[in-house]
């Protein structure tokens, strides 16, 4: 219900008279070497007021800003150095059912701020109401001990290096948590354990680098807050995906200088040759539903930064199920994001972004589009159209699911690869041809539309969901210690415990269990597309069971890396499926094949072919539980060369039929899941045992044709 109560307004203290005019140009607190202009947008409000404060925390200046530009309250203050603590109030009407949230007790963060101080605390004066009765009415208790402090940062661009620019042909991404990852890793000092300084340390970047993968893409590192409902529970938020602020590196990876070290971490990972990929949660914000706190957005201009029921300003469209959704329709809001996105580009050094819930960002009123102006204002600009993009093309609003309808220039997360893969080595009856076309790249979902393979995303596992080990250990999710009562986290996960659920000391189940794991990353590095790889996944890290890991910042969520000691072979086996692929171009080409001819031999780009060696017929799809993927590659006056992938979801051992072209190159065993069997050799065919539920890959050595 609207207050119908408001405190009085009390003239801003003009302590110096110093503060002039300044400008409305650059969003923010700039420091231009003589002094800071400060500029913040809301175009609802009846004042803004400068609220500055000592290094201790206390508030000892409030400044009114009197100019305003089309809806930029602006000022210059002389004198006013880096490291100056600030923050914002915001007078104007409070009216709950109108959407309009302004409160003076509040402390607001700058939503352009460069750095913060202090930590959030959850407290009741960080909500803008209170209740009196069946009221809400406004809640005018002071915020600011409960707030971090925005601080006035000097501009100093990236210390840039040589950035290591991987094609998309050659990408394989690795997603991690910057703080799990270091926890538990022996070598990491214990100080740096979950910072950024531990991602930077050596170990970490050798051991990175002697895997083969290209670019580690961190889980969200900008400012984030643990929900109320977690502290309750004496939880915390372990992924990030609670953004207050789009600029700030997140203090609890960080020492005293976040920034700096951000950077320096940046440094370190494109000196190793590897890429950084960073996550945004760009869809909603940590000031939650319209129960939750004020802390920046909401109290600086809630109808502007928030998109709200139509007919219905007071509740919030709630598209991420997170309580509420950023109105990226605003022109300020996109500019806001554009600022963000070139800031981490060229300041801090990122090569690119992974865009959580990215349905939300082409979303208007009338539903969504890849013409969306922000989608355009990134593909026009002259820094963002040049890194990398990947969308996770989902969320749970109206037409949530995009896949394959993102502008050209994106890459996207490709759920129904993780799905297909899962249910095709689980066994599912009439899977392989979903699973055919997932690994020949999907092209049923892109190439309509003048993508390549490279638009597809692939993977199996990723921070929502099981883990590898996991994948292949539980049937069911085990999330309790999560304190919803196990009913959060995906409830259909295509999973199997083969037998027992969680650890077992069988030794068939352990065998069958491994060679799983090594099926489904031999089938994730093999598929055309962009393989991403969940870290720890190379050397059997676990869970528990648990699939909603968000807030289990503990040694449930965190990386256990005495696993990659328990199995040495898993992991040097790993190791050999990243290089094959990084080897071979026939495995990451950047068309779609179908089929042609090119070898002169009969040998075609891309053939389908049943155990036997012959063709895949449409009637033997679904009840394929076998089949060949045969790729090969032919240029004028160059080798004739061919990769052989095997595969078997059966429960026996079978023998696959591979040609003998020209009774010239013969096939041998590159890698598999299962140790390789002999192979043998006629005048038409070379025959290769393989184990039950496996996959092997075979290299023909490649021979010039005759003339």
């Amino acid at each position: 219900m609207t207050g119908k109560k408001r405190r009085p307004k009390s003239p801003a203290r003009n302590v110096s008279d110093r503060m002039t005019s300044g400008h409305s140009d650059s969003p923010g607190a700039s420091f231009d070497g003589e002094g800071v202009n400060f500029a913040i947008f809301s175009e609802r409000a009846e004042s803004v007021v400068l609220c500055l404060f000592d290094n201790d925390g206390r508030e000892h200046d409030n400044i009114e800003l009197r100019d305003v530009s089309d809806g930029t309250w602006h000022g210059y203050l002389p004198r006013c150095q880096p490291g100056q603590r600030y923050g914002y109030r915001v007078h104007g009407r409070y009216a709950r059912d109108d959407g309009l949230r302004f409160n003076s007790g509040k402390l607001l963060i700058d939503p352009y701020a460069k750095a913060l101080d202090g930590k959030f605390a959850w407290s009741p004066s960080v909500f803008d109401f209170m209740r009196q009765g069946d009221e809400f009415v406004p809640n005018f208790s002071d915020s600011a001990p409960f707030v971090p402090k925005s601080v006035v940062t000097a501009t100093a661009k990236h210390r840039r290096r040589s950035r290591p620019q991987i094609p998309w042909s050659k990408t394989i991404l690795y997603e991690a948590n910057v703080r799990g990852y270091t926890m538990r890793h022996p070598e990491v000092p214990e100080l740096d354990r979950g910072t950024f300084r531990g991602m930077s340390h050596a170990a970490i970047l050798s051991y990175l680098k002697s895997l083969g993968i290209s670019s580690i893409e961190l889980m969200p590192v900008q400012e984030f807050i643990d929900e109320e409902q977690l502290a309750l529970r004496a939880l915390r938020n372990y992924w990030g995906y609670n953004s207050i602020n789009f600029f700030t590196p997140a203090r609890r990876y960080a020492g005293d200088h976040p920034v700096d070290e951000f950077r320096d971490m940046v440094n370190a990972i494109h000196d190793a040759g590897l890429e950084v990929i960073l996550d945004v949660a760009f869809n909603h914000t940590g000031e939650s539903d319209t129960f939750g706190p004020t802390i920046s957005f909401r109290g600086i201009d809630n109808l502007s930064y928030y998109r709200t029921v139509p007919g219905k300003p007071g509740e919030y469209v709630n598209d991420t199920g997170c309580g509420n959704t950023l109105n990226v329709d605003h022109p300020r809001v996109r500019e806001l994001l554009i600022d963000s996105l070139r800031y981490w580009a060229c300041d801090m050094g990122v090569d690119g972004f992974r865009f959580d819930l990215a349905s939300v960002l082409g979303r208007t009123r009338e539903g969504f589009t890849n013409r969306h102006p922000l989608f355009q204002a990134i593909d026009n600009d002259n820094v963002l159209s040049n890194v990398k993009l990947i969308a996770e093309p989902w969320d749970i609003g109206p037409g949530g699911y995009q896949l394959g309808r993102f502008p050209a220039s994106w890459h996207e997360w490709n759920d129904r690869y993780r799905d297909s893969a899962r249910r095709f080595w689980r066994g599912d009856p009439g899977e392989a041809a979903e699973f055919a076309r997932r690994i020949h790249g999907s092209a049923d979902i892109f190439e309509s539309a003048g993508r390549g393979p490279f638009a597809s995303i692939n993977f199996v596992t990723a921070h929502d969901g099981f883990t590898l080990a996991d994948l292949v250990s539980y049937q069911y999710r085990h999330n309790e210690a999560n304190g919803e009562g196990n009913r959060d986290g995906h409830d259909e996960n295509y999973s199997s415990n083969y037998g027992v659920e969680g650890e077992s000391d069988d030794t068939e189940i352990v065998a069958l269990r491994r060679r799983q794991r090594l099926n489904f990353l031999a089938s994730l590095l093999f598929s055309q597309g962009v393989p991403m790889l969940l870290a720890g996944d190379e050397f059997g890290n676990s869970q528990q069971g648990n699939n909603n890991a968000y807030a289990q910042d503990n040694t449930t969520g965190w990386l256990d890396w005495s696993d990659r000691r328990n199995d040495p072979e898993f992991h040097r086996r790993v190791r050999d499926f990243i290089q094959l692929r990084n080897d071979y171009p026939l495995l990451r080409q950047d068309r779609y094949l179908h089929g042609h001819d090119r070898s002169g031999v009969d040998l075609k780009d891309i053939e389908w072919r049943r155990p036997d060696g012959e063709s895949m017929r449409d009637a033997d799809w679904p009840m394929c539980t076998a089949l060949i993927l045969l790729l090969s590659a032919h240029e004028p006056d160059a080798p004739i060369a061919a990769i052989a992938a095997l595969i078997n979801t059966s429960v026996a051992s079978r023998d696959f039929r591979l040609p003998n072209y020209d009774n010239g190159a013969g096939w041998h065993v590159a890698t598999g899941s299962a140790d390789a069997l002999p192979v043998q050799s006629t005048s038409h065919w070379w025959s290769v045992p393989a184990r039950s539920i496996s996959c092997a890959v075979l290299k023909r050595r490649a021979t010039r044709r005759s003339s």
